[in-house]
């Protein structure tokens, strides 16, 4: 289905029916404000369509709506297996639409039809699918008491659960929080990034296909310091789920101690290391993840593998294989199955990658790439551009690029690898690539990071959880774990007549 020509997909492009509107209690609806703001394609910079701008008006309108759906209890209360049968319908409307979002995606933030299509889009389904699967199948405890003593603690769903995310994966990162949130009984007031909200309202519709009731899942597209800040402060959220910057994901955590000590669950930046010793023995197979690892999704990835450290007596000819790779993945139309890069999502995004660019020129050795190209004459892409012979402090080694540029810093020892890599305010993931067991797991052991892969890079599953340490934040996306951040213990005493 999905073996389509770069015309192909232009041609469908060309005819899909964009959703503009904020959708709030089962309905599209336009900002209470009138206003709107344009949703651009960073590949061609052609206007979208215009979508409505939420303020703190239109997020009371959708928590108000959530709040009401959730006592209701036409969602909370309902069975598990209904619940559960609502949500895998979901996940089958996904597939069934899986063309449209994953053009969604490509033409909202510029990342490859391909991997919108391959990746993205089923991955949103089967995150879906799997987080139904488990609605009915999570059991409540029974504590250990005395005779004529019954304690039930049970987890129950929080009420409003407020949702930011990142135009990075906008499909994903929306499915990510609300599948666990929804599976768990609550209300979701999702606020997608500005830069990318037209597969977030598309799936809201597809939500309300398959069943979820009115209110229970809204979106409402806007920016961050109106939109996300009316969310972050509201006294009626009961958990904020936030994917994106460090320094937002602080700015929400303000908000939560101003307004109503909310839970808040912040997933954000990421430096991280990938760790090469010269006892690997497969030397293509890392070089080939090495260069996935950081210009896969033009690099626009909070865990991206940034930091290289290459033992030094390999590191030459590591640098040779993977600037071979970088040439050979140069960007192009993200309507191009051909293409292995696509663009940028936006023009201010662009320059922020370029200023590290032009400043790593003067202070290390650039390899290859280091240059804002364009395609067809229009558009925001930036070759893959590699640094050898970064300094340990430069930004280059130390602050989140979020594109696709790659540090490289040679090592002579176990304990410098290890103190290098975890010598970052950062703690998202780390790679190791070695083929001594023991080294690694001794390394695995002293990385300070939520994920650590070995012999490949970036590794996850919806069995296992996502998130970090440090200032990468405290937040858990996917496996049974994320359903902590939505639920809450409650326990019920029972004093009986033994």
């Amino acid at each position: 289905m999905l073996d389509h020509s770069h015309q192909d997909w232009a041609a469908r492009a060309a005819m899909l029916d964009l959703r503009g509107k904020a959708f709030i209690n089962g309905k599209f609806v336009e900002a209470a404000s009138g206003k709107t703001f344009d949703s651009i394609n960073p590949a061609t910079g052609a206007v979208l369509t215009a979508v409505a701008e939420c303020d703190a008006e239109d997020v009371d309108r959708a928590v108000t709506a959530g709040r009401r759906a959730f006592e209701a209890g036409h969602w909370s209360r309902m069975a598990p297996g209904d619940r559960k049968a609502v949500l895998l319908k979901l996940a089958d409307l996904l597939r069934a639409n899986l063309e449209e979002m994953a053009l969604l995606d490509s033409l909202d933030m510029g990342k490859t039809i391909t991997d919108a299509s391959t990746i993205d889009a089923p991955g949103s389904a089967h995150f879906f699918q799997w987080y139904a699967e488990a609605i009915d199948k999570l059991y409540d405890e029974v504590a250990p008491t005395g005779p004529g003593d019954l304690a039930l603690v049970r987890r129950v769903p929080l009420g409003v659960v407020g949702a930011v995310t990142p135009w990075n994966f906008p499909l994903d990162m929306a499915t990510w929080k609300s599948a666990a949130a929804l599976a768990a009984g609550n209300s979701v007031v999702l606020k997608p990034a500005e830069q990318s909200p037209l597969s977030a309202l598309r799936l809201a519709e597809l939500a309300a296909e398959a069943g979820v009731p009115e209110g229970v899942f809204n979106v409402v597209p806007g920016f961050g310091h109106t939109a996300g800040k009316a969310l972050g402060l509201h006294m009626d959220v009961d958990c904020l789920a936030f994917t994106g910057s460090t320094a937002i994901g602080k700015m929400f955590m303000q908000y939560s101690g101003q307004s109503n000590l909310k839970q808040v669950w912040p997933e954000t930046g990421g430096k991280s290391p990938n760790i090469v010793f010269a006892d690997c023995e497969d030397l293509d197979a890392a070089a080939d993840m090495a260069a996935f690892g950081i210009f896969f999704n033009q690099g626009e990835v909070c865990s991206a593998n940034s930091r290289l450290y290459v033992e030094r007596a390999i590191k030459d000819e590591f640098v040779a294989r993977l600037k071979e790779r970088a040439t050979a993945m140069q960007p192009g139309d993200p309507l191009d199955p051909a293409s292995k890069m696509g663009a940028i999502v936006d023009e201010k995004q662009t320059q922020g990658i370029m200023r590290f660019v032009e400043a790593g020129k003067e202070t290390a050795n650039l390899v290859t790439g280091g240059a804002r190209v364009t395609v067809d004459g229009k558009g925001c892409f930036v070759q893959p551009t590699i640094f050898d012979e970064v300094s340990q402090d430069d930004p280059l080694a130390r602050d989140e690029i979020f594109g696709p540029v790659l540090s490289v810093i040679a090592f002579d020892s176990e304990d410098e690898a290890v103190r290098m890599a975890n010598d970052s305010i950062y703690g998202l993931a780390a790679s190791v690539w070695t083929d001594n067991l023991s080294r690694a797991c001794r390394v695995a052991d002293r990385l300070h990071v939520g994920t650590v892969s070995v012999n490949t890079v970036d590794a996850l599953s919806a069995q296992t959880p996502f998130g970090g340490m440090k200032q990468s934040g405290f937040g858990r996306d996917l496996s049974l774990h994320s359903l902590d951040k939505y639920t809450a213990l409650k326990t019920t005493w029972i004093k009986y007549k033994a």
